[in-house]
């Protein structure tokens, strides 16, 4: 019989007195730092006021977290009725990204009124950025042994020719989980590279937009019926619903925008 020698992860990056900072909040604010940066320099190429990414994330982020949020303490009810002092304890996870998007896209639209700038082509600076932060955030998952699939075997780890930190991580109490926070952690940087490619040559706005849904709903859709933790509607894994709601959507904007698009130009004639 084989014995490993597991060295996995301590949730807890730093602790100082009673103060506990965790991998998990370290890695998120890491990608929204990125991902803000990037934005900015994005944004003003494209003519945006100076620091406007700057207040935009301002509001966004904290707004975004709410969302998140109270998304996942929606659909854990039962738990956080009876726990109430558990809903602020958003450091330990329990945050779901479908309810930070919605979130961070509703306050985004209403800065984009307040400012009378362009909606659409703010989220298509903003796509790519966002899937990077994605792609970044789901370490966190990782560290805090979350977000992870049904049960495997460490041969199947080692046969994805994982490095040995991420299976050993994957053991949780004696038991090894597929690694979805890799698998979507791959999809979305994968995205990432295909929207930053095509993002100067975009046949309409709102292409990275619509794209960023549609695949990154496509790749959720698959990677959440691997998952153990799934937020619930009765018998419905929330997020392959709004999965399958994101691709539905996805394709009627393109076609408006398409349509859009020919209009301008015949007038243009």
């Amino acid at each position: 019989m084989n014995e490993f020698l597991l060295q996995t992860i301590n949730p807890i990056a730093i602790e100082i007195g009673g103060l506990q900072v965790r991998w998990y909040g370290i890695i998120i604010a890491t990608a929204i730092y990125i991902a803000a940066t990037l934005a900015d320099r994005e944004a003003t190429k494209k003519g945006f006021r100076k620091d406007f990414i700057v207040d935009l994330v301002f509001w966004a982020i904290p707004l975004a977290f709410l969302g998140a949020r109270f998304y996942y303490v929606l659909f854990e009810w039962k738990h956080y009725i009876a726990n109430p002092i558990d809903i602020i304890k958003i450091w330990e996870g329990g945050i779901a990204i479908y309810g930070g998007l919605i979130g961070g896209a509703l306050t985004t639209y209403w800065f984009c009124k307040k400012e009378e700038v362009s909606f659409i082509l703010l989220l298509d600076i903003l796509a790519p950025v966002v899937l990077l932060a994605q792609s970044i955030g789901r370490w966190g998952n990782f560290t805090n042994q979350e977000a992870h699939g049904a049960e495997v075997t460490r041969q199947f780890l080692e046969n994805l020719h994982l490095p040995s930190f991420i299976i050993d991580q994957m053991n949780i109490n004696g038991v090894y989980y597929h690694p979805t926070f890799l698998y979507e952690s791959v999809w979305d940087w994968l995205i990432f590279i295909y929207i930053f490619m095509i993002r100067k040559n975009k046949k309409y706005e709102g292409q990275l937009l619509v794209d960023y849904i549609f695949l990154y709903s496509l790749g959720r859709f698959f990677i959440e019926g691997l998952r153990t933790d799934s937020l619930m509607l009765g018998p419905i894994r929330m997020a392959q619903l709004i999965s399958l709601v994101g691709i539905l959507v996805a394709l009627v904007v393109r076609y408006f925008l398409l349509k859009r698009k020919a209009l301008e130009k015949e007038s243009g004639k």
